[in-house]
């Protein structure tokens, strides 16, 4: 629906804007010029017709610019995650089962939905630059500055009405929040991805491992344990140093009974 919204706030537009042109000589005046323009914004070919103040002469004029490119990047990236978007809801209800074989389904899914977050970005950002110069391009006040009867004094020039550009705004917006909804489903198919799943048992293995260690390594068994040092039975007994002559043990009250 978002993509929907986007391309076609923008690939239906047209627009107008009116001038008028009072020359000194009212009969040569022309008070309503109306010049057409709609998408893809190839203003470079809108001609129209304007007098000249000077007897019946009329000049044939054009209006500036070229912004085809950005406007038909972003309504064919529009397009194209229309028709994704639907093809994925499809497979996401009848095909489940292919979907998750191989792990192949959600891994290209995610590819995909990478790509598209990152060309919203880029047809939203390039499409709202070229906006803005078909603003200026169709500006009446600019347009006005083309016509050669507007450059005499004697003549009065003005703008009778601007275009409505609420509808090329609008698709901007829709652009940068199809940005915003795909940049946020990346999460959502990368929890579908084996990436996700072996991630998390990487992390409970590894937390099951450290309490083991630690009780069997350092404390319980080697240090203090029955090899430890201390617990060991050659540190004062018969093997350690205290424990070799026996003086304590056993030679000394042994020879003084004997001597008694």
């Amino acid at each position: 629906l978002f993509a929907i919204f986007a391309f076609a706030t923008c690939g239906g537009y047209s627009g107008e804007l009116r001038l008028s042109v009072d020359c000194a000589n009212k009969s040569e005046s022309d008070l309503s010029i109306d010049i057409a323009f709609a998408y893809p914004f190839r203003l470079h070919q809108v001609n129209f017709e304007a007098p000249t103040c000077e007897g019946k002469q009329r000049e044939k004029l054009a209006l500036i610019g070229d912004f085809s490119s950005s406007a038909e990047f972003f309504v064919t990236i529009a397009v194209f995650a229309f028709l994704y978007s639907l093809a994925a809801t499809v497979v996401y209800i009848f095909f489940q089962n292919k979907y998750r074989e191989n792990n192949r389904g959600p891994l290209i899914d995610f590819i995909v939905t990478v790509v598209f977050s990152f060309l919203w970005l880029v047809s939203s950002s390039a499409w709202a630059k070229g906006l803005s110069d078909v603003k200026i391009a169709t500006d009446p006040d600019e347009v006005l500055l083309l016509m050669s009867a507007c450059k005499q004094q004697s003549n009065k020039c003005l703008p009778v009405r601007s275009p409505v550009m609420s509808s090329l705004n609008t698709s901007v917006v829709f652009g940068y929040l199809n940005f915003i909804l795909w940049a946020g489903n990346i999460w959502f198919v990368f929890k579908e991805t084996g990436w996700h799943s072996s991630g998390q048992r990487h992390a409970a293995d590894t937390m099951e491992k450290q309490p083991s260690g630690y009780n069997q390594g350092g404390y319980n068994q080697d240090s203090y344990g029955p090899a430890g040092g201390y617990n060991q039975p050659g540190s004062y007994g018969q093997v350690g140093e205290y424990g070799q002559s026996q003086s304590y043990g056993q030679s000394g009250p042994t020879s003084f009974a004997n001597q008694i």
